[in-house]
């Protein structure tokens, strides 16, 4: 899996994260880390570009999930994605994320996110730039 982060500035500067290849058990932590990192150095706003993303697991589905926890400002811990995944069904009230969001994700992708219920969770954008004005 390769990872790319570029800056934009809409209303706010938004971190975008370039993913490509496949995100899975063993490359979900870097992505995790990843996010970690911009979190820590201040970024509020992280736009996932899935354009390139060919394959997503659970383990993948589970980072996405800690980085939703780690953008609304709660502890999430990369070691327990596990436990994590199995907990999202009972924060499926949470509804949209105002900080995480995904855009253009491919057609593999999308499907694995509407059949876990993903879609729920995120705004999904299929132009950059209106994914930039959304935050």
């Amino acid at each position: 899996m390769e990872i790319t982060v570029t800056q934009e500035k809409g209303k706010v500067p938004v971190s975008v994260v370039h993913i490509e290849g496949e995100l899975d058990a063993s490359s979900y932590p870097r992505l995790v880390n990843t996010a970690q990192a911009l979190y820590s150095a201040g970024a509020r706003s992280l736009l996932l570009d899935l354009t390139d993303l060919a394959y997503i697991s659970s383990a993948g589905l589970g980072s996405l999930h800690i980085i939703i926890k780690m953008f609304r400002g709660k502890k999430a811990n990369p070691e327990d994605v596990w436990d994590t995944f199995k907990k999202i069904d009972r924060e499926r009230e949470s509804s949209f994320q105002k900080h995480v969001k995904l855009l253009n994700p491919s057609p593999e992708v999308d499907n694995v996110l509407d059949m876990l219920g993903f879609k729920q969770f995120f705004e999904i954008y299929t132009d950059l730039e209106e994914a930039i004005a959304s935050f």
